[in-house]
């Protein structure tokens, strides 16, 4: 008599949830990601807050997520977040932006991926492949515009201090005031001063502001 053991797969399965703000875009990346056998989109969410609590609740492998959906918390804001919540949950970024500033600070944020959306029938599985491995998938054609992208401007911008700087990059990364009071050793109160004349003169009081701001003068890079 023969007998035939189940295939474990369980272990092997590469768990997805995906956020994009449309939900055609969401349930073509569904088709798409689920013709792998290994792959199962356990969950979709419709902007980053609701792609956070996804990961909360079901801790999947990956986190397909569009860079530019509606909300109080944008995507950039997302990404440090799913690294603190989620250690092991890697980021894929989706997107149209073609502009290479986005791609470094999403890579900055703690994205292991980043693919155009016009690419993604031929890209995303593999990124969220090599994302599920732990390794990094830049969008080809990006990649020389990343090499030859120049580099930040020297120098603080706007007339903002070192400082001042310093608190803007950590706000726009996603970090909150007690975050920011912790990383920089400053009292809260100092950080919420800072952070008020930051927003005085740059004119921006919103938090998607700052990280527009942040983005346009690269002070989300290396």
């Amino acid at each position: 008599m023969s007998s035939f053991a189940e295939p474990s797969v369980a272990e092997e399965t590469v768990t997805i949830v995906v956020a994009d703000d449309h939900h055609v875009v969401r349930s073509g990346l569904r088709l798409l990601l689920e013709v792998e056998d290994d792959f199962t989109v356990v969950a979709e969410a419709a902007d980053a807050e609701s792609a956070l609590r996804s990961v909360l609740g079901h801790k999947p492998t990956v986190l397909v997520l569009d860079l530019n959906m509606p909300g109080d918390v944008s995507s950039l804001e997302a990404i440090p977040q799913v690294g603190e919540r989620s250690p092991g949950t890697s980021v894929v970024v989706l997107t149209m932006q073609e502009d290479p500033s986005f791609a470094r600070a999403a890579l900055q944020a703690g994205a292991r991926g980043y693919v155009l959306k016009d690419s993604a029938n031929t890209e995303l599985v593999e990124a969220v492949r090599r994302a599920a491995a732990g390794e990094t998938y830049l969008a080809p054609r990006l990649g020389a515009a990343l090499a030859t992208t120049p580099p930040a401007p020297s120098g603080p911008p706007d007339n903002l201090t070192p400082r001042e700087v310093e608190v803007l990059r950590l706000i726009a990364l996603g970090h909150t005031n007690a975050a920011v009071s912790k990383q920089l050793y400053l009292s809260i109160r100092t950080v919420e001063s800072h952070r008020a004349h930051i927003q005085q003169k740059l004119g921006r009081s919103s938090r998607a502001e700052l990280v527009r701001y942040a983005l346009d003068h690269e002070l989300l890079a290396d």
